[in-house]
């Protein structure tokens, strides 16, 4: 297939609003796909280049050749001077990589340039996000979506269940051949957000439901095979060399094969959970010295699979009774009630004791990985929301030289909408980290404001929301604060406008 044939659909894709008028567009695409092409057209239309590494980054398109007039490239051509390039290393990496990245973009089209330069640097702003992504393979290959998305949740990835549906002569047993395997991550399972206790509650039904206190750590993904323990994130990420204390603590349950669900964050000697940035750092380095000081201790919420038994299907109190066989104290603490009043006390009990909030859970749901689903409903006692820093200005006073007030902005289609400014709850570790986070995401600065790409996800609470003719999106937060910084999180998971606009009860 032509790289063409997908560079036009994505700028299609880019342009419109509507889910349904995008999924056609998916599905159009893939049904043309030759069955050779399916795993890099599906893994490109999610964003994504197949290599983990090619050397290239947004430095490395500042100055491109001019667009080719006619298309030449083909998707299976494209992938193989990527995967040239993620081999590439020692004296003369750099001048081969250059001479690729040259060869390359001056082949291109000017779409085609658009559509590389965003896989190069992961901004590809095209709307078509996995969950629309499954729902178009799905369509395309006539099989039910909850069959392509327990498939996906299975796999921990869409490539292989896209190969699978659209080129298998039976689609429906290939996607059943996914099955949950100790050492491959599978999808977490998330929660909806509630304002309250009693919205959550009106929401899930009668009792009993299991409260869960909601941690202020990183989430993990733990499987053990004997000795072979592997830890991974949110995103699916290996981090087994990075917490070894995790991997002991695994090590010492008393089973041999093991999926657990849960939080790692580092705790003070009172028990409370110290701040998530310290969490943050020690998760994200091998530092003996940082490992030194700072300890991550796990805590689990759930039991996928224990001892050749999977659960993923077994209702939750199930797997709670199979989690604490074998995790013991290191089990999250619950609550499991009809009674709507114990729930707002021990909702109450929890944030005093320092975590973020609850997690109210259907008793009797399945693990429902990769959704964010109706069953778990998230509470936290204060107004936060997840958005993108668009800009930053630069301090003054006490903060000169750094940069200091942040431009915060919601997903909007496939832009952002600007909602406000702060510069409130920033420590001074947080001003000097993101003066050099936003000095490298840098695309222009007028000598006040540096505008930067929009990758980087930060937790702002705020006291509510009033109407604003200053800024797009017609609502600006009021006084908004910054919690901490998500890097767990891409742009593409930030609230969207819509989610604002609904809080503060406009249309």
């Amino acid at each position: 297939m032509l790289l063409a044939d997908l560079a036009t659909t994505s700028s299609a894709l880019a342009t419109t609003r509507s889910r349904l008028a995008k999924r056609a567009l998916l599905v159009d695409l893939l049904r043309r796909t030759p069955p050779e092409d399916v795993g890099i057209v599906s893994r490109y239309l999610g964003g994504q280049l197949r290599q983990r590494r090619t050397g290239l980054g947004w430095r490395s398109l500042t100055s491109l050749p001019t667009p080719a007039s006619e298309p030449s490239l083909t998707v299976t051509g494209v992938d193989a001077v990527f995967e040239q390039m993620s081999r590439l290393e020692g004296p003369g990496s750099v001048i081969s990589r250059n001479a690729l990245t040259a060869e390359l973009f001056g082949a291109a089209t000017a779409d085609e340039q658009r559509l590389l330069g965003g896989l190069v640097t992961g901004e590809l702003r095209q709307g078509s996000l996995d969950a629309l992504l499954l729902d178009a393979v799905a369509e395309a290959a006539a099989v039910p979506p909850e069959v392509v998305r327990r498939a996906a949740m299975l796999a921990g990835d869409t490539e292989p269940v896209a190969v699978a549906a659209l080129t298998s002569p039976d689609p429906v047993s290939a996607l059943a051949a996914f099955t949950l395997v100790v050492g491959r991550p599978v999808r977490p399972m998330l929660a909806q957000s509630a304002p309250d206790v009693d919205g959550a509650w009106a929401s899930l039904g009668p009792g009993p439901v299991v409260v869960d206190s909601k941690l202020d750590g990183i989430r993990i993904q733990v499987h053990r095979e004997g000795d072979d323990v592997r830890v991974f994130t949110r995103s699916l990420d290996d981090i087994t060399a990075r917490v070894p204390e995790i991997v002991a603590a695994v090590r010492a349950m008393p089973a041999s094969d093991l999926v657990l669900d849960g939080e790692a964050l580092a705790v003070g000697p009172d028990g409370r959970p110290r701040p998530f940035q310290e969490t943050a750092a020690r998760s994200a380095t091998k530092d003996a010295e940082v490992a030194a000081v700072t300890t991550l201790t796990p805590f689990f919420f759930d039991a996928l699979h224990v001892d050749g038994v999977d659960l993923l299907d077994a209702p939750l109190l199930r797997r709670l009774d199979a989690l604490d066989a074998v995790a013991g104290p290191s089990v999250v603490h619950r609550l499991v009630t009809a009674d709507v009043d114990e729930a707002r006390s021990y909702f109450a009990d929890v944030v005093l004791a320092g975590q973020e909030g609850v997690v109210i859970k259907s008793a009797d749901a399945p693990y429902e990985a990769g959704r964010r689903g109706a069953a778990w409903i998230k509470v936290k006692p204060r107004n936060t929301l997840d958005l993108v820093v668009l800009a930053v200005e630069r301090g003054s006073g006490r903060r000169q030289g750094t940069l200091s007030n942040i431009h915060l902005g919601a997903r909007d289609g496939d832009g952002f909408v600007m909602l406000g400014k702060t510069f409130k709850g920033m420590t001074d570790e947080m001003l000097a980290w993101q003066t050099e986070r936003f000095t490298e995401l840098s695309t222009g600065d007028d000598g006040w404001v540096v505008t930067v790409r929009p990758e980087q996800v930060v937790e702002i609470a705020f006291d509510g929301l009033q109407r604003s003719t200053r800024y797009p999106g017609g609502v600006a937060l009021r006084f908004a604060r910054v919690l901490r910084y998500r890097d767990d999180k891409t742009a593409a998971e930030a609230d969207t406008i819509d989610a604002v606009r609904a809080l503060a009860g406009r249309p």
